[in-house]
């Protein structure tokens, strides 16, 4: 399934009617059943060519699925290295082979990169503290600007102009780009969310010297857009510092988090709604968001466990549930307790039971382990039996680590390894020599046992019942598509005329 099915001319004006007048009704999910499942290699490179130095594929910190245009866009976020190498940021444009009955797929392929732009200067994923550590006085001048430093995270088309809306942790910032990648305009984030030591906005200073605002590397992760096209909701991983950040017990976040709701005509933020996560401990957070309707989403939560860290694989959570804005208190200025003990002054999103564990479904190319950062997750087309495919994909970090110094190293894994980590191999990024072992330093010679972390998709099947994907023509569209339709209608009343 890679090209949408061509409609008879009867059937597009049809289609035209839907597009324009669909009622949006309640979304539920239900026969959820798990496909397959496949890797992509660590060493896959993506097309961005001599425009950038390094074009190794990150994988997928979002997925989004543009009905539209039967297009898949994937989003790699800052770069390897954790925010202190310097990476140009771009969105890739893949396809899938999709089996129009079952849901299953394969054949991976990116087919377009795009780099991210500010006035034709790249946006880079230097961290501001790290690019004004390197000189890169560009991306950060001082600790209260951004300049071009970004670290995207989720990812959405407009149905209505067919731009991109990107949310970024940095900012946390939600920006607007065209389909070449050039920045279109920024939007106001509430104050609330803006880091601060003090009264003084630092994008540079960590807890427990930044007072307020998102934690850092913790901003907008998740991103949807409302079918309409009206409004975007961008999800911090995690709370605010002023939500229950608690510097006194080693740093212990609180248990809710937040969705902001902006108007995108406008470019504000107009509210804002407390998520409840499943868990305050290590690692926790969200990690997409998706708009099944006006006010219900489905929400990836996960935490730090799983292939790609030195951690007890068992305790690998990945899970999917399903949340209702409609009834919840805008929390806009509201500080979000550290706990939900006790009665609560706000009411926060309603959330399902888990509908998905995304960690029970391994892959036997990880050795039959759970992966560490499942991050994107998209509905995409309906199938011929009526059920929706969900496609999830992994960060996988470039496969690139860092020792105690800052330096960073590509990480080689044997996956059938019980904890592949504690086992992988460390070499000078893109070489295969001066390699060393990760658990003891020693000096090792690659084996082709070894590899790249890959990337990896999967999908799973659903019934949503009153789920009506809003599909959106451009304006122009509309425009050629009813005037075509004036056309022949005329000629056929002049051909019955001249009957």
């Amino acid at each position: 399934m890679r090209f949408p099915r061509l409609l008879p001319f009867a059937s597009l004006s049809a289609a035209v009617g839907v597009t324009l007048a669909a009622p949006l009704a309640a979304q539920t999910l239900s026969n959820i059943s798990y496909v397959n499942g496949f890797t992509v290699p660590g060493a896959t490179q993506d097309l961005a060519g001599t425009a950038s130095s390094f074009n190794r594929m990150g994988m997928f910190s979002d997925i989004y699925y543009d009905r539209n245009r039967n297009e898949w866009w994937g989003l790699a976020d800052r770069g390897a290295g954790g925010g202190v190498l310097k990476y140009d940021t771009r969105m890739e444009r893949f396809t899938i082979d999709i089996n129009g009955t079952t849901g299953a797929i394969s054949n991976f392929q990116v087919v377009q990169t795009v780099l991210f732009k500010s006035a034709g200067v790249p946006l880079n994923g230097l961290a501001p503290g790290a690019a004004a550590a390197l000189g890169e006085l560009q991306s950060s001048p001082n600790s209260g600007t951004l300049g071009i430093a970004f670290d995207p995270e989720g990812i959405v088309v407009n149905p209505t102009t067919g731009n991109f809306l990107v949310s970024d942790e940095y900012g946390p910032s939600l920006l607007e780009f065209d389909r070449n990648g050039n920045l279109l305009r920024r939007f106001t984030p509430p104050d609330n969310v803006i880091p601060r030591v003090g009264n003084t906005v630092d994008y540079i200073s960590t807890p427990a010297t930044e007072t307020s605002g998102r934690e850092p590397n913790r901003g907008y992760e998740g991103l949807a857009i409302s079918p309409d096209g009206k409004y975007a909701y961008a999800m911090l991983q995690n709370g605010t510092i002023q939500d229950g950040w608690s510097p006194a017990s080693g740093g212990t976040r609180g248990i809710f988090t937040r969705i902001v709701k902006y108007d995108i005509a406008t470019g504000t933020a107009v509210e804002q709604y407390a998520y409840q996560l499943q868990s305050s401990g290590q690692g926790t957070g969200i990690s997409a968001l998706v708009a099944l309707g006006n006010d219900k989403f489905l929400v990836l939560e996960r935490n730090n466990r799983g292939v790609g860290v030195g951690a007890t694989l068992a305790t690998a959570v990945k899970s999917v549930y399903q949340i209702d804005l409609a009834g919840a208190t805008d929390v806009k200025s509201i500080n979000l307790p550290a706990t939900a003990a006790g009665p609560l002054s706000f009411t926060p999103v309603s959330k399902s039971a888990q509908i998905i564990d995304l960690a029970s479904n391994k892959l036997a190319e990880l050795g039959n382990k759970a992966p560490e950062k499942m991050e994107g997750l998209a509905v995409g087309p309906q199938l011929s039996n009526g059920l929706y495919v969900i496609l999830t994909g992994t960060d996988n970090d470039f496969s690139v680590t860092q020792n105690g110094s800052g330096t960073q190293f590509d990480v080689y894994y044997r996956l059938t390894d019980s904890d592949p980590y504690a086992a992988s191999i460390q070499c000078p990024i893109g070489t295969t020599s001066g390699c060393f072992k990760t658990s003891n330093s020693a000096a090792i010679t690659l084996t082709s046992d070894y590899s790249l972390l890959p990337g990896v998709l999967q999908s799973y099947t659903a019934r949503i019942d009153g789920y009506v994907p809003v599909v959106t023509p451009e304006p122009s569209t509309i425009v050629l598509l009813v005037s075509g339709l004036g056309v022949l209608g005329l000629a056929a009343h002049r051909r019955s005329r001249a009957a």
